[in-house]
């Protein structure tokens, strides 16, 4: 009996330092549920941290292609003259003609059709227009051109004599809408000249955006 309970004693021992083991284990792995538990809201923290510094970033991308793009509007200026080379008259026709303007030296944000000769405001907002022309004199036929604002009249530029060289020159600022048209033209039975030194131009650019 003695032998019996000793070995049970034993056993208990055993047991109870197993049990103890067991439970150390236990709270090791209840630690690191803990721990992991920290880490995986840590990890939820940063991935919406994450989300919202994406969605800053996409907002500031947006922001800065507007503003990009704004800024390329506003860079709109053009000149031209008549003739793309050579040099030659333009007229006399019965009837007021469009002018096509097709040597380019400047045509910031493409606003201005060298094959139409039309200026179309990509922007609403004031814009100045220049335009000078010339011809050799004639007793019949002046040299004049019209500013034209979506088929209406602004400002003439008009000059006739006899003999000689003449030219005029005129300009104006207007209040575009996008869209809005602006080109010249020619005068019923009046002439315009142009050669290599560009002595018929016609330019315009924005002044500001409204």
């Amino acid at each position: 009996m003695s032998a019996l309970l000793a070995e049970l004693k034993v056993e208990m021992k055993y047991l109870q330092r197993e049990n103890e083991t067991q439970a150390a284990k236990v709270s090791v792995l209840e630690l690191q549920k803990t721990e992991l538990d920290k880490l995986k809201q840590q990890y939820q923290a940063q991935a919406g941290e994450l989300v919202t510094i994406e969605a800053r970033t996409n907002l500031t991308e947006n922001q800065v292609e507007a503003l990009k793009r704004e800024g390329e509007v506003k860079q709109v200026a053009f000149s031209a003259s008549l003739l793309a080379a050579g040099s030659g008259t333009v007229g006399p026709f019965n009837v007021a003609t469009n002018l096509v303007f097709r040597y380019i030296a400047t045509n910031i944000g493409n606003a201005y059709n060298p094959n139409t000769g039309f200026f179309i405001a990509p922007v609403r907002g004031g814009y100045h227009f220049e335009l000078y022309i010339g011809a050799h004199g004639h007793a019949s036929h002046p040299s004049g051109a019209v500013l034209v604002k979506n088929g209406q009249h602004i400002f003439t530029a008009y000059a006739h004599q006899p003999s000689y060289y003449g030219s005029s020159a005129n300009g104006a600022t207007l209040l575009l809408e996008v869209g809005d048209v602006v080109f010249l033209h020619l005068l019923s039975n009046a002439r315009i000249f142009d050669d290599g030194n560009h002595y018929s131009t016609f330019s315009g650019h924005l002044l500001f955006t409204m």
